[in-house]
């Protein structure tokens, strides 16, 4: 096992070594179990929190938000106060859209929020501060959310809540150690731009917590993503970005005689594996796609979108087709949040999506096929995502698009090939009963290493390398980076 960690050399400095910070992030993922919460006890005392309370979303017309109007002549959707987000038209032309390009509704919110955990050593082993938080468009009402999780008119008392336990450890220079920091991107097919910054800190001293919050080993959060909907979007999006590499497992610690697991070590913890690509090739290639595909984005006015099939009534803004999403009014009350009542518009998805990371053994290291996705809202234009990632109803039946690259190897893939399967809520806070189908799938035997210009063989080293990065990963590859953690 890896013990006497070694200490930092002279003074404790802001931000800790990620080569370190990786070898106990490693010691946690191998602690399946803790003593101050064993992680079979996690859904019942989620389950619990949700008895101590009143947690009520009901979908309402929008006439009945309060503080948030149509705005006139534009019709973009705005709370009073001009803060916290807005509904508004994006006009976009891109590769693959119609020369006319496409106009839909897309959230529009400036302001970066903050997503942050706490972590703390117990008993040798870092535990991570997770929060039982309801949010309006979980399916299941509770998930584990990181310890802070904030957009910035929350935490600068917009709303008129109450304090947000913990923030001062984020926001306050020399109260603790940072392991993680870094802008990371949301949806961007429902978002404009839209950026989080995901942050893990380091305190010395213990801390009261209270019933709301548990310490919780990486090792535990990993069995718990083995289940659907439990660590929410934003725990996911955090704990992908813990760095990997140069945790090399000593040899008491590898596995024996199983190549496939080795693959996988190899692939999260050996910077010096071998790998299809190098990570200046790597960074070459989506520079390449950002300065060559085209994304032109035109916030226009919520009424135009009507000109491509989108269609308003009291109740919903929904498309023709049936297909994509729709924006709704909700009325919430939780009585364990800052505010514990209000209304907002959420956005809706139609059908479920997935999000299937295909895996092969290239030179004895695990690789995943990545591509350079282009999204509506993406700031840079371009960002790694799943092999696949698409709502599999939208490409069948009349007026469907056409099925996208992997797909079908992914859903006539036969059962034992499926390394990780699961479903996973997206973001609680905006979009209402948001699931998707998340897998790793191994390739069989004779699986093309050549894959089409968009797409390219990564290790997960180099993955977690470019998390500490933002606008490189998209929050659907995040949540499989961290998930595939529980291949090993």
């Amino acid at each position: 096992m890896l013990t006497d960690l070694p200490a930092p050399a002279g003074p404790v400095s802001l931000a800790a070594d990620r080569a370190l910070t990786a070898r106990r992030a490693l010691l946690s993922a191998r602690t399946p179990e803790s003593a101050p919460m064993p992680a079979g006890r996690v859904r019942p005392w989620l389950a619990e929190q949700a008895r101590r309370g009143e947690y009520r979303v009901t979908p309402v017309p929008f006439s009945q938000l309060r503080g948030w109007h149509f705005e006139e002549p534009d019709g973009n959707l705005r709370h009073e106060s001009g803060r916290f987000f807005s509904v508004e038209g994006l006009h976009v032309t891109a590769d693959g859209l119609p020369p006319r390009g496409r106009r839909q509704p897309i959230i529009v919110q400036p302001e970066v929020g903050l997503l942050g955990i706490v972590a703390r050593e117990i008993d040798g082993v870092l535990h991570f501060l997770m929060q039982a938080k309801m949010e309006p468009g979980n399916v299941n009402s509770f998930q584990l959310s990181p310890t802070v999780q904030a957009t910035r008119s929350n935490f600068t008392g917009v709303h008129q809540g109450r304090r947000i336990p913990f923030l001062d450890l984020f926001l306050e220079r020399g109260r603790s150690r940072v392991l993680v920091d870094v802008l990371q991107s949301e949806q961007a097919d429902w978002f404009l731009a839209k950026r989080n910054r995901n942050m893990i800190v380091e305190i010395d001293e213990d801390v009261e917590t209270g019933e709301e919050f548990r310490w919780l080993t990486l090792g535990q959060l990993l069995r718990l993503l083995r289940l659907d909907n439990v660590v929410n979007m934003d725990s996911r999006s955090v704990l992908a970005c813990l760095p990997t590499a140069g945790a090399r497992p000593d040899p008491a610690g590898d596995p024996d005689g199983d190549p496939a697991a080795a693959a996988v070590l190899r692939s999260f913890h050996d910077p010096a594996a071998p790998s299809v690509h190098g990570m200046t090739e790597i960074h070459s290639w989506l520079t390449g796609v950002r300065a060559l595909r085209e994304l032109d984005q035109r916030r226009v006015p919520l009424r135009e979108v009507a000109e491509d099939g989108w269609l308003f009534s009291g109740t919903e803004i929904g498309h023709e087709s049936g297909r994509r999403f729709r924006v709704i009014g909700a009325d919430v009350a939780a009585s364990n949040r800052e505010v514990g009542s209000w209304t907002q518009p959420m956005i809706q998805p139609q059908v479920p999506g997935l999000m299937a990371l295909v895996v092969k053994r290239i030179r004895g290291t695990l690789h995943a096929l990545v591509q350079a996705r282009v999204d509506v809202g993406h700031l840079n234009v371009a960002e790694l995502a799943p092999t696949v990632h698409c709502r599999p109803a939208d490409h069948t039946g009349p007026g469907s698009e056409p099925f996208p690259p992997f797909l079908m190897d992914v859903l006539t893939a036969p059962a034992e090939r499926f390394r990780y399967d699961t479903v996973q809520s997206e973001e609680g806070g905006r979009f209402y009963h948001a699931e998707n189908r998340y897998a790793v799938v191994e390739a069989p035997d004779g699986f093309p290493e050549e894959p089409p210009a968009d797409y390219a063989w990564l290790t997960f080293a180099q993955l977690t390398e470019l998390l500490a990065h933002g606008n490189y990963l998209n929050v659907e590859l995040r949540t499989l980076v961290v998930c595939a953690h529980t291949l090993y």
